[in-house]
Order: C-alpha cells, then structure tokens, then sequence
C-alpha cells in the first residue's frame, strides 16, 4: 500500500493504485481520472506539492460550438507548473455531523464514520453541541479517543473534531481544529467561556454580540500562538431562525477571516419535507420557521425558507451572499448533512441507565436496532450533500487550506462528478485562476471563462442517475465596503448567462467570453437537474431561472438538485 514516508499518510481509496477502479464510486472514478489527466496516480499525489494541469479525458464530448472549446485547445500540452497552473483534486466532505455525544442525536461514532465511507466522503467532522456533559463529564476526551482509533483504523477517512458552537445573541456555527495535543483542551475551553448556550447569552444585545466577536478572536490567537495547528469555523443553517443580522455576519467575517471563512449555503435536514414522511409541515432543511422576538426586522418572511434546498442567503442571486462578495472579501458556502436522525433508518435512542442523563455521562446510551422506521429528516453524511476541497495533498491541513481559499464546491444528490473552473485573460495566460482566487487585469482586458464538467456516471444514494440540466454564470460588480453593514442587496450582481446542458454527453467544457474588464466584479456558477426553475426571489430580470420554494410538505429532494460554486474575483487595475 503506498504512503507518503515524510508523513506515512495512506492514500484515499480512489488515488490508491491497488483499488480496482471498478469498486469505486462516481465521484471515486471522476477524481481518479483528474489525476491521471495530471500525470499523477498513487503516491505522487502525496509527494507533490502541485497537480500539473493535465490533458483532457478521451472520454470529454468534442463536440462544436461558440460556447465550447475546440478539440485542438482541449488537448494542447500543459504549461509548465509556477504554481497556479495546478488542477485540484477534490475531496469530498462534511463538517457538520453528531452523535451520541450530541444530546439530541443518537449515533455511534463508528456508526457514522462508516457511514461516511460508504457514501464516499474523504474527510468529515464531528461537531457535538455544546453542553456541560460534553466538556466537563470528559464526554469530548472519550470521544476524542474513539476519534483517534478510527483514524488509526481507516486512515483514507479524515476525521477532524469539533463543535456546534451557539454563537452569542445569535445561530450555531461549526468550529473545528486540525489534529494536535490540545485539540480537546482548545475545544473545552472555547466551549465553556465563549458558548451562548453554556453562559445565557442568548439575547440579541450589543453586549452579547461582542462577545461573539471576542470569540472568534479568541479562536484567532491560539492559530497564532501554536495552540492550535489550525481552526476554522463557519455559520450553520444562518437563515433558519432569523437571528443572524447582516452586520453580526460581517462582524464574524471581519473578526478573522482566516477563521470565520464561510456559511452553510444549504443547510442539512434536507428529508424534512419527503412526502407522506416528514409530515404537513416539513420543509427542507426545516426551516418551517416565523420570525420571532429575537428575529432581525429587516428580513423578508422569504428568509425562512429553502430555495432548492438552499439557505435564502446563498440561493437569492444579488441577495445577502452576493452583497457581502461585492464587498471584494472573500466568504465560501459549503453544504452538509447535519446528521442527527436519518430519514427511514430503525436504530433508536438507547435508554439511560437509572440517575443519569447526559450531563453526567458526556454521551447518549449506545442505540438499539429496533426493526421499525424512527422519526428522522436528515441523510448519511455524504449521501445526498457534498462539499468538495481542491487540494494538492491528502491531509488535515491541506482540507483546512483548501476550505480556507474558497477552492469549493457543493453540490446535492451527486448531481455531477467534476467541475473544474478556471478564469483565464485573452492575451498569453497560460494558467489563469480558479475557484476563490483572484485574477489582476487591466482595464480594457478580455476575460474568458472556462468551466469543465464531468457528468454524473452512476446512480446516485436514491438509485437515480441524476442529470445537469442547466449552468447560470452569476456575475456582481465589486463596489468596495458598504456604508450600511445591514444591506442584504448587491444590485448590481445577476445572471449574465444561461446554459441548456441538458443534451450533453461525456465530459464536456464551456468557453464562456466575459468581455472587456471596465472594473472589478467576481463571477459563480449554479447548476441544477431544470426540474424546478423559475424567476428568482428579485424577478426574473436578475435571476430567470432560479431555484424554487416548495409547499410544505412535499419538497422531495431527490427531484430537485441544484450545485454551487464559490466565486472567483477580478481586480481591475
């Protein structure tokens, strides 16, 4: 078995040449092709420290088009690496899982992580919600050690911990460190002083917002000072309740940007809304929710629901997301599972043993296999959510850097394999750009985009092989800090294209001309099955072909899929 010796990292299952390419998943063959198109298979993937841009597949579509590049551009040699030109692989993950060590979920660890496994994730996260059983009954040190055996068991697997952090006055986030010797110190302590739930600061005072701020600074100084090798954190389900305000969310941002990086662009609990399962009133990502005395005023009751099984921040073109990107700062969506309860699954909560509860244990009783289908809305981590990290190793660290970057993209349902994008100026620009970088031009400069797509090629978790029906190229002009940190506006950010896909075959790439630079703007893709598309929450002169609300109740969301991805900006000089 081939491992890095500097590290003695095992490769993930689908860089491993002694798999056999037949026992892996869709997403397994995409990522292997990658890399041969790069000239690395097995261990130069983890020797390397830069995926050189390869040629294309023989199985990529060649055919005609204004919009698609010609054979002869597809499959012209690579430039020599400088360090941009490397193509990513992308690892597949999810940073927003529970189990018995979340009150109110009921897996095992190993239950989860095999889980994720099977539904071909390459890293993932346990963030328990915080509670006094979790860090004072030593609950996150136990599950700290069966962290450490399954990483020692199945090292394709990244498993990081972490923690559902209540953020002060307003929503939960996810927070997690790389591994190291105070990963469990550095969680408690995070957990005990700065957590809402912990320390009654539930209320949406100014106090109580600079405590968050404090937080997450906090969090900043122990990267700095070692303690921690490295930490992220990102807001989960922001929309849901309404309490997380514009500015609280660029106050977070701002704080640290290398620590608070992002948001949950769709949240888990995606089978609230299965029909005849989830009940009347489910909606995806439940968010069946008013707004409440806590709520920020300034919110449209739109903001309580999912678009596609997208937070109304991520999936409203020139909406909160768009109006913080126009900002020029960087600010990534991913999406996950958020698994507590898995829709139609029979394991039930296990029973506490007389005069305990989780406060005093840390953890849930094991669960029991009861034969009959319990209550659940959510997926498996990685079987219908998926957020994918370009990368150049396979690593911890190397999954935090690439979520760090913006080189992410998520997408629900397996709706495709690869989407590879890079941004590339007319004149001799060999390498261009991808997903969360930057491109300097000057003014007067042609731009080109050039989007590569694989297909999905198998079935996906429901048993359907889905279909990429439709890709917007989503554009917004770059104005600089808001004078009002409260917008939720980008007026001047729309859909500047749309792409009927719907009959290609194989991997195939868009050439997509962007026109002259006159000044900095940024640039994102979204793709769906076209199954549910219409005018967007702004009209259908900013978005036509937008996702969709669904009455409630009857949002299955294996007939409506939809994929994201995080921008690439243009600074015009």
């Amino acid at each position: 078995m081939s491992t890095d010796e500097s590290s003695d990292r095992i490769l993930p299952y689908w860089a491993d040449p002694e798999v056999p390419e037949q026992s892996l998943d869709a997403q397994g063959v995409s990522r292997r092709g990658l890399l041969r198109g790069a000239g690395l298979f097995g261990a130069g993937f983890l020797a390397t420290s830069a995926l050189g841009a390869g040629t294309a597949s023989a199985a990529e579509d060649d055919s005609d088009g204004v919009d698609t590049l010609s054979a002869e551009e597809r499959h012209r040699p690579s430039p020599p690496d400088n360090g941009r030109s490397g193509r990513y692989a992308y690892l597949v993950g999810d940073h927003h899982i529970h189990s018995i060590y979340s009150h109110d979920a009921k897996y095992r660890l190993l239950q989860q992580t095999n889980h994720a496994a099977q539904y071909g994730l390459d890293w993932m996260v346990a963030t328990e919600h915080s509670n006094f059983g979790h860090a004072n009954a030593a609950g996150a040190s136990r599950e700290n050690q069966e962290i450490k055996a399954v990483r020692a068991a199945n090292p394709r697997l990244l498993v990081f911990q972490g923690l559902e952090w209540y953020i002060p006055s307003a929503e939960h986030a996810t927070v997690f460190t790389a591994p190291g010797p105070h990963e469990v110190d550095l969680l408690t302590r995070f957990e005990l002083a700065h957590d809402s739930k912990l320390n009654k600061l539930d209320d949406p005072t100014a106090a109580n917002e600079q405590r968050a701020i404090a937080a997450i600074k906090w969090l900043a100084e122990q990267r700095r000072n070692g303690t921690a090798p490295d930490v992220l954190a990102l807001a989960n389900h922001p929309s849901r309740l309404g309490i997380d305000s514009p500015h609280e969310i660029r106050a977070w941002r701002d704080a640290a940007p290398e620590i608070f990086i992002g948001m949950e662009g769709a949240p888990g609990s995606q089978g609230a809304a299965i029909p005849g399962w989830g009940g009347p009133n489910g909606i995806r990502g439940e968010y069946q929710n008013s707004p409440s005395d806590r709520s920020w005023p300034g919110f449209p009751l739109e903001a309580y629901r999912t678009y596609g099984g997208f937070d109304w921040m991520t999936a409203t073109v020139g909406g909160l997301w768009d109006s913080m990107l126009a900002e020029g700062k960087p600010f990534w969506v991913t999406s996950n599972s958020d698994n507590h309860r898995t829709v139609f699954d029979t394991w039930h909560d296990g029973d506490y043993p007389p005069g305990t509860d989780f406060d005093s244990l840390g953890r849930k009783p094991d669960p029991y296999d009861s034969g009959t289908p319990q209550p659940g809305s959510d997926f498996w981590p990685g079987q219908f959510s998926r957020t994918h990290v370009g990368v150049t190793r396979f690593g911890y660290r190397e999954v935090m850097a690439g979520l760090r970057a913006g080189r992410v993209w998520v997408d629900h349902g397996q709706l495709i394999d690869g989407i590879e994008v890079r941004l590339r100026r007319d004149d001799f620009d060999p390498c261009g750009v991808t997903l969360g970088e930057r491109l300097r031009v000057r003014r007067g400069h042609r731009v080109t985009l050039e989007v590569r797509i694989t297909p999905s090629t198998r079935r996906n978790a429901h048993g359907m092989l889905p279909k990429l029906a439709t890709l917007d190229v989503i554009k917004g002009a770059v104005t600089g800090p808001v004078a009002d940190r409260d917008t939720w506006r980008a007026p001047d950010t729309k859909v500047v294209q749309h792409f009927d896909v719907s009959d290609r075959r194989g991997t195939f790439t868009l050439r997509i001309p962007l026109g002259r630079v006159d000044r900095s703007f940024y640039v994102r893709l979204r793709g769906s099955d076209g199954n549910h598309n219409g005018p967007g929450l702004l009209g259908a002169a900013v978005d036509p072909h937008g996702p969709q609300t669904h009455t409630p109740g009857s949002g299955d969301p294996w007939i409506d899929l939809w994929a994201y991805t995080n921008p690439i900006f243009v600074d015009a000089v």
